[in-house]
């Protein structure tokens, strides 16, 4: 799963991100390779990564914005076996290792708000050991820098990013790509 998520960075750094169904429309006729999908319930799941498959797109499932599911090991056992997404992104430190166990490809998402917010992070990604990183915002270059460099764990900007500058910056200082909702940059 892993040679995919990057293979397809490397044609498209660019992540659709989707956070609703009319997004996610959208999201399937662009260019991108790889789709954030951050929406979703235990009603439609199945059939929102089944579109995203159908349309040979790579879909990385925002476990903690789904609703109906609890955020433990037995909805990712659930999620990993019956829904076959392509991997998760979560906040929850604690859902890595059990997810990685289960063969899903791990995204952690982290928040970038302070210097101890950065400290904090790398630690957490040093035991935690997630298949990637996404950071938000992604418009903080040095941040970038410093986690690819202390971590050695590939890093996905997102978040604030607004314009073709803002994606040539993150990936000039390492990041693999960047996620973004904004249409326009889905097309770059």
């Amino acid at each position: 799963m892993s040679n995919s998520f990057y293979g397809k960075l490397e044609l498209n750094p660019v992540i659709a991100a989707a956070s609703s169904i009319e997004k996610l429309e959208e999201a399937l006729k662009s260019p991108c390779e790889i789709i954030f999908l951050l929406t979703g319930s235990i009603f439609n799941l199945k059939n929102l990564v089944e579109r995203c498959k159908e349309k040979s797109k790579s879909v990385y499932i925002h476990i903690d914005l789904l609703d109906g599911f609890s955020r433990d090991i037995v909805a990712m056992r659930y999620i990993s076996e019956n829904i076959k997404p392509d991997g998760i992104i979560t906040t929850k430190s604690n859902l890595i290792k059990p997810a990685k166990e289960l063969g899903l490809f791990v995204i952690q998402r982290l928040f970038m708000l302070d210097s101890l917010s950065l400290e904090t992070g790398i630690k957490i990604i040093s035991n935690t050991k997630p298949n990637a990183i996404e950071i938000m915002p992604g418009i903080m270059p040095k941040v970038t820098k410093i986690l690819t460099k202390e971590t050695k764990i590939p890093v996905i900007t997102g978040g604030l990013i607004i314009d073709k500058e803002d994606v040539i910056q993150s990936l000039k200082v390492g990041a693999v790509g960047i996620s973004t909702s904004k249409e326009d940059i889905w097309y770059m």
